[in-house]
């Protein structure tokens, strides 16, 4: 019987905040899973920035997300926000031990394209909390109430509920912001 290969790294706890003061510092990747009403599974992974709350990028797949998956979600972030260009340092990327996450390919890749990945303490859900309260809104506000008949009408629902997400949903950390309207507010100001 083959041994779990144990991921490289310190034995911690949960210690400090998880939101940051900047954009583009820290992005944290969670997901959840749900099902249409014709039986089929949905595995969403999604990335959040951990000042402005804008989920950045989802990628969702039916037979639970891969490290595919993961990367290309990383890419596709760094996409949005860095246009064709790497961040000039490297920006936080939190998440859980899910093995998409933790697999040395993804890791190395994280690198390559200007990504810190950093898991968060085993037993510590709270070093991800910011994530982790955004699946709950996202499923309580969103998902549960989306017509989901099938995969394809789930996957365009998914979009626009991401997109009202980050163009109307207020959060209390940002003043009653949008995760859009205090990213615009900020750049107005700077």
């Amino acid at each position: 019987m083959a041994r779990r290969v144990i991921q490289p790294g310190v034995a911690r706890k949960h210690e400090g905040r998880v939101a940051v003061a900047t954009s583009n510092t820290r992005w944290g990747s969670d997901g959840f899973e749900f099902r249409c009403d014709d039986g089929v599974k949905l595995s969403v992974s999604f990335a959040l920035d951990c000042c402005d709350r804008e989920a950045i990028g989802w990628v969702a797949s039916p037979t639970g997300y891969s490290g595919d998956d993961v990367r290309d979600l990383m890419l596709e972030s760094v996409e949005k926000r860095f246009g064709d260009q790497l961040p000039s340092t490297p920006v936080q990327w939190m998440s859980d031990n899910g093995s998409a996450y933790v697999a040395e390919q993804t890791r190395l890749f994280a690198q390559q394209i200007g990504l810190q990945s950093v898991t968060t303490p085993v037993r510590s859900p709270q070093s991800n909390g910011m994530a982790e309260s955004s699946v709950k809104t996202i499923k309580r506000d969103y998902v549960a109430p989306m017509p989901r008949p099938n995969r394809e009408t789930a996957l365009r629902n998914l979009a626009i509920a991401f997109e009202h997400y980050n163009e109307q949903h207020p959060h209390s950390a940002l003043k009653y912001r949008s995760p859009r309207e205090f990213r615009r507010m900020k750049t107005a100001s700077s």
